[in-house]
């Protein structure tokens, strides 16, 4: 069985339980509380030498960093497909996600907030401010590009690849409070992707080790 590591609140661990959900692959899950540092342990970082998550243990080797695990589990488990069958198509589905994963998420992931607060003095008030400033221009790129390719999904009708970058980067936003009124396709998008069991399953509010407090 295939072992994932991550953190009940983790965007990037919530994108991998989206995917392994959807692809219908059993799994457990390994708990690791960022807020204690328990990624830095010795024995984590054996695994994962960055000390983050996710990591996938999987046909007996360790795979690290979301972007290359998704692919992983799309030509690993093809049916049923994340990616559209055309290389036109995959094309813009990758951008879309890349638009999250690499231009919002890695400037408001948990170790960027701490060097914020921590190493330049930033207050919660300004660290919310960076945290919408960088959710609200990549979503308004994607609000765009929604609007020439989406359907009920962000791409089309069927849920992607793309969608499973939304919705963990729209529950980050809607925690620290970032208007989202001029997005109402990505809004809408991420309400019919969290409809769907394998989205919902994945719900950090759902995780074993939630703990809101």
């Amino acid at each position: 069985m295939m072992r994932l590591h991550g953190y009940w609140r983790s965007g990037t661990s919530y994108r991998v339980r989206i995917a392994l959900n959807f692809k219908g692959v059993t799994y457990e899950q390994v708990a690791h509380d960022l807020r204690r540092g328990d990624q830095k342990g010795q024995a984590y970082l054996a695994l994962q030498p960055q000390g983050l998550v996710p990591a996938l243990e999987a046909d007996g080797q360790v795979l690290i960093q979301s972007p290359a695990i998704l692919e992983w589990l799309e030509e690993r488990y093809p049916d049923p497909p994340l990616l559209p069958q055309d290389a036109g198509g995959k094309a813009q589905v990758r951008a879309m996600a890349a638009i999250i994963g690499c231009d919002i998420h890695p400037l408001n992931n948990l170790r960027i907030l701490k060097a914020l607060k921590n190493d330049l003095g930033a207050d919660q008030a300004a660290i919310n401010n960076w945290i919408a400033r960088w959710i609200s221009d990549g979503f308004t790129a994607l609000e765009a590009m929604t609007g020439v390719h989406g359907g009920v999904f962000l791409f089309g009708d069927g849920p992607t690849l793309a969608d499973v970058y939304l919705v963990p980067q729209i529950y980050s936003a809607e925690r620290f409070g970032v208007d989202l009124s001029p997005f109402p396709r990505l809004t809408a998008a991420a309400t019919a992707a969290r409809a769907l069991p394998a989205f919902a399953a994945a719900d950090p509010a759902v995780q074993q080790d939630a703990d809101p407090g």
